[in-house]
C-alpha cells in the first residue's frame, strides 16, 4: 500500500500527476482518496478535487496512457485486467510507473490537502474482455424525422443511471437515438450494446470537459478518446476537433453560456459542427445562447457559406432530470449513425421540449418552389414568399418568427388542443433567413416565455 499526501495552493496547475510503481505480477489496483473542505467566505469556491488514472504509457497529451477518469463522482476505484470501476478501462496492469491524475477544480484560500492511497494486489490476472459496441444502424423508417438526445451521463462519470436505465427512459420519451457523453472517459462505450436495439440507435461519444468549456464529441468511432487537458490559451482545440471529425463525429460546444466554473465556452466556434443552444430546463443562459447563435446566422446567410446549426439536449444525470427534455428532431435518410450525423451537420432539425411537440416549417416561392428547415430558397428579390409553421402538441404556446431583423411576428396563443398554423409573407430582399419559435405564455411583463420548440433557419437568397 502506498500513501501519497500533499497540499495544493490556490493557483495550482490544472492537473497534478502523482507517480507510483506497479511491480510485475500485479492483478488488481485499488485507489481511494480524501481531501479537506475548510469553511470559506460566502461567494468563495471551496475545495473540489477530481481524480483519474494513467498507466505506464505516460501522461502525455493525447491520452495514450489514459485508463480512466471519475472526476469528483467517486472517492475510490479499482482496475483489473478483466473489469474496472465505471469510468475506468479494464486491461493489463503492466509493470512500470503509473500516475494518479489530480484535477483541482477549485481550491479554497486555505489550500487543499489531499491523501491518496494506492493498494496493489498480486495474483493471476484475468482475461481482458473484447469490447462489444452497439450497432451503427437501427430499424428506421427511411427518410423521416427522428428524435434524439445527444447529451446524457451514466454512472461511468457523474451520472447515477446505468446505460440500461438511460435506454429505458429514452424509449419512454419517444426517442429514436441517443449519444453516450460521459465526462472525459470512453469507459461506457463497451457497455451500451445490450441497451441498443432495432428501436434505439446508440451513438458513442464523450463530453470533453475542459477548464474553458465543454464540448460534445458526438457519434465518434467506438473507443475514441478525446483529451480534455488544455485551455483556449494553449491553442490545441483545433487539433482535437479534427480528431473528432477523423473519428466520424461532430464537435458540438455544450451549454456555451453555462455559469458553472469552467462551463462557459472560450474556444470560439470556427471548429464547431453545431452548437447546443438548449440544455435541460430552459434558463436565462439558454436565452443568451439563443441570441448569440442567432447573431451568427447573419454572416453566412447571403454568402451561401457554412453556418452553425443548433441542437438541444437534456444533459440528464439523475432523477429528476428528464431524458429527452429537450430533444433534437432531425430529418435523416434512415436511422443510422451516418445519416443522423449528416442531418445534424446540415441543420435539418428542430428542437422540442418533448415527443408531444411536432413542427412543419417551410418557405414557398411563387411557382411552388419550397425549402424546409436547414435549406436555402432562391427567389427574385421582390417576389413574395410564404412562410408557414404548422405545430402540434403546444397548447397555449405563441409562435414567433425571427429574421435577421429580429422578431417580425408574434402570433396569438395556439388553442388548448395544441395544434395550429401561422403564415407570413415576405421577400428575399427583406429577410436573409427566417426561423420559428414556440414559446409558453410568459408569466409577466414583456419577456418571452420559456421555450417549447424552435427551428433551425431557412435561408432566403435573392436571385
Amino acid at each position: 500500500m502506498t500513501t501519497l499526501r500533499g497540499t495544493l495552493a490556490p493557483g495550482a496547475p490544472d492537473y497534478v500527476y502523482l507517480p507510483f510503481e506497479v511491480p510485475p505480477g500485479t492483478a488488481e489496483l485499488q485507489v481511494s482518496y480524501t481531501y479537506d473542505r475548510p469553511a470559506v467566505p460566502p461567494g468563495t469556491p471551496g475545495n473540489a478535487l477530481d481524480i483519474g488514472l494513467f498507466d505506464e504509457r505516460g501522461t502525455e497529451l493525447g491520452g495514450r496512457g489514459f485508463r480512466g477518469w471519475s472526476g469528483g463522482a467517486r472517492t475510490e476505484f479499482r482496475v483489473r485486467a478483466d473489469e474496472a470501476t465505471p469510468g475506468y478501462l479494464p486491461g493489463p496492469l503492466n509493470p512500470g510507473t503509473w500516475h494518479i491524475a489530480l484535477g483541482p477544480y477549485t481550491v479554497a484560500p486555505q489550500g487543499l490537502r489531499y491523501e491518496v492511497t494506492v493498494t496493489l494486489t498480486g495474483g493471476v490476472p484475468g482475461r481482458t474482455p473484447t469490447p462489444s459496441y452497439p450497432p451503427a444502424r437501427a430499424a428506421g423508417r427511411g427518410r423521416d424525422w427522428y428524435r434524439g438526445d445527444c447529451h446524457l451521463h451514466s454512472w461511468h462519470s457523474d451520472g447515477r443511471r446505468t446505460p440500461a436505465e438511460i435506454a429505458a427512459l429514452a424509449r419512454a420519451a419517444g426517442l429514436d437515438f441517443i449519444n453516450s457523453s460521459d465526462h472525459n472517459t470512453t469507459a461506457a462505450h463497451a457497455h451500451w450494446a445490450d441497451a441498443a436495439g432495432d428501436d434505439l440507435l446508440v451513438l458513442l461519444g464523450e463530453e470533453v470537459t475542459t477548464r474553458n468549456g465543454h464540448v460534445l464529441a458526438l457519434g465518434t468511432d467506438p473507443g475514441t478518446f478525446v483529451d480534455w487537458r488544455h485551455r483556449a490559451r494553449d491553442h490545441r482545440w483545433a487539433r482535437f476537433a479534427r480528431e473528432i471529425r477523423r473519428a466520424g463525429g461532430l464537435a458540438v460546444p455544450a451549454h456555451p453560456h453555462g455559469d458553472c466554473v469552467g462551463c462557459a465556452w472560450k474556444f470560439g466556434f470556427a471548429e464547431a459542427d453545431a452548437v447546443e443552444v438548449w440544455n435541460g430546463q430552459w434558463t436565462p443562459d439558454d436565452e443568451v445562447t439563443l441570441a448569440a447563435w442567432d447573431a451568427r446566422l447573419v454572416s453566412p446567410a447571403r454568402a451561401d457559406r457554412a453556418w452553425l446549426p443548433a441542437m438541444g439536449d437534456s444533459d440528464a444525470h439523475r432523477d429528476p432530470d428528464v431524458v429527452g427534455h429537450p430533444q433534437t428532431v432531425v430529418l435523416a435518410e434512415d436511422l443510422t449513425r451516418e445519416a443522423i450525423l449528416e442531418g445534424l451537420r446540415a441543420g435539418r432539425s428542430y428542437v422540442a421540449e418533448s415527443r408531444a411537440v411536432s413542427l412543419v416549417f417551410t418557405v414557398t416561392a411563387e411557382g411552388g418552389r419550397r425549402a424546409g428547415i436547414g435549406e436555402r430558397l432562391t427567389a427574385p428579390a421582390d417576389a413574395p414568399v410564404t412562410v408557414r409553421l404548422e405545430a402540434r402538441g403546444a397548447p397555449r404556446c405563441s409562435v414567433r418568427l425571427v429574421t435577421d431583423q429580429g422578431v417580425v411576428l408574434t402570433g396569438e396563443p395556439l388553442p388548448v388542443a395544441g395544434a395550429g398554423a401561422v403564415e407570413w409573407r415576405t421577400t428575399t430582399a427583406h429577410a436573409a433567413y427566417v426561423r420559428a419559435e414556440l414559446r409558453h405564455e410568459a408569466a409577466a411583463g414583456p419577456l418571452p416565455g420559456a421555450m417549447a420548440a424552435f427551428t433551425n433557419p431557412v435561408f432566403l437568397n435573392a436571385a
